[in-house]
């Protein structure tokens, strides 16, 4: 098994203090918004191997080890499902201020999407390009502290109550259709006006609607301080269409294609297949293809269904999904206990989130992980929480 050297991505939205201290650094100042963990090409982690092509000890891509030897790094059962590469990626994501809200397209989406693209010439780091590569992108994010996020539609009925409170005139349309509607015809019209309205307008709109939030506070806090960070933009109202959630450490969030959400304020543990195709409805300077949008988003009102682990007597708690290119679950190592054992025909990548662990010969503190291998003998001791990061069955 090899330590991970991993990538921290400093996007605006990030926290600036939740990845040092959870790293045990210091702050530097600027925002550390994601730590990745895996073979994506746009960040791939790192591991010292010393190879026939790399004598010594040389830190080299995850990305070129699995290259170079798909089945003895997957194993032959994840490369025939998947392809010569690991299909998740595994991150620490920090926020400190709203992320855009966004939705993700299914497989045959991702496929079609990517192909029409690449016909038409799209380069592939064209502010413009929506379908970054064809595959798919469900998600799921378990909570390391307090998370908020938005997941799914809420019921028409509850979204127009929450807009005619606020008392502006100009939402009454969007509270008539919520009202008046079938559900999905009543979220797809709101939507699409929100969408399409005049700039100029809608930033009044969102400008008195975040006045009102802010004066009646309670339920409305949240979408008062997504208007703190993006004032006048139209996502905004869009947000007051999804469901409010707040996660306690340990409960997590399943994302699956067509579902809009965002993620607010928060430090935790994210898995998802290895793509990085997102449509974005709002809350965010950057293109919004507000057809290619409507066709993918899934216009139904949603329980955001909540997830939390279930225990099996090994100690493993997994988090259940529907989906086949990951798996994740936690461990709560306890000291003086029996190591546990970690082997599997799967390639893993393990996560200390809190104190101190054992994994084969390599220490882990929080905020460190290690890969490993499919099939290779791992075994985990200790005194902490580690998480692991691997496909689904």
């Amino acid at each position: 098994m090899d330590r991970l050297s991993n990538t921290v991505r400093p996007y605006a939205w990030g926290s600036t203090t939740a990845i040092p201290t959870l790293l045990g650094r210091e702050p530097t100042g600027e925002p550390q918004a994601e730590m990745w963990m895996g073979a994506h090409p746009g960040a791939p982690s790192r591991i010292s191997r010393t190879t026939a092509n790399a004598p010594g000890d040389k830190e080299l891509p995850l990305t070129e080890v699995i290259a170079a030897d798909p089945e003895g790094e997957l194993g032959a059962a994840t490369v025939a499902r998947f392809g010569p590469r690991l299909p998740f990626l595994l991150k620490l994501l920090a926020a400190g201020a709203p992320l855009s809200l966004q939705v993700h397209p299914n497989l045959d989406q991702a496929r079609d999407g990517y192909a029409d693209e690449e016909a038409r010439g799209i380069p592939i780091d064209a502010p413009h390009r929506t379908y970054k590569d064809a595959n798919h992108k469900p998600e799921l994010i378990c909570a390391l502290t307090p998370f908020d996020g938005l997941c799914g539609f809420r019921r028409p009925a509850e979204a127009a109550d929450a807009m005619d409170a606020l008392g502006v005139d100009s939402l009454k349309p969007y509270v008539d259709l919520l009202r008046a509607q079938p559900e999905e015809a009543a979220l797809r019209e709101v939507l699409t006006a929100i969408l399409g309205a005049d700039p100029a307008e809608m930033a009044g709109t969102v400008e008195r609607a975040a006045a009102a939030a802010e004066r009646l506070g309670g339920a409305y806090a949240p979408y008062a301080r997504i208007a703190h960070h993006f004032p006048g933009n139209p996502g905004v109202l869009a947000a007051m269409l999804l469901n409010y959630v707040q996660l306690q450490p340990g409960e997590a969030l399943f994302l699956g294609a067509g579902v809009p959400h965002a993620y607010l304020d928060g430090l935790g543990v994210e898995i998802m297949a290895n793509s990085d195709n997102v449509l974005r409805c709002g809350l965010t300077p950057k293109h919004i293809d507000v057809p290619e949008l409507l066709r993918i988003v899934r216009f139904e009102a949603t329980d955001p269904g909540v997830l939390r682990p279930e225990a099996a007597p090994s100690g493993e708690e997994l988090y259940e999904t529907p989906v086949d290119e990951f798996a994740l679950s936690r461990y709560t190592l306890a000291a003086g206990a029996d190591p546990t054992e970690l082997t599997a025909p799967t390639p893993q990548i393990l996560l200390c989130t809190g104190g101190a662990v054992q994994v084969g010969e390599l220490s882990l503190n929080p905020g460190e992980s290690v890969f490993v291998p499919a099939g290779e003998p791992v075994e985990a001791s200790g005194a902490g929480t580690l998480f692991r990061a691997t496909v689904g069955t």
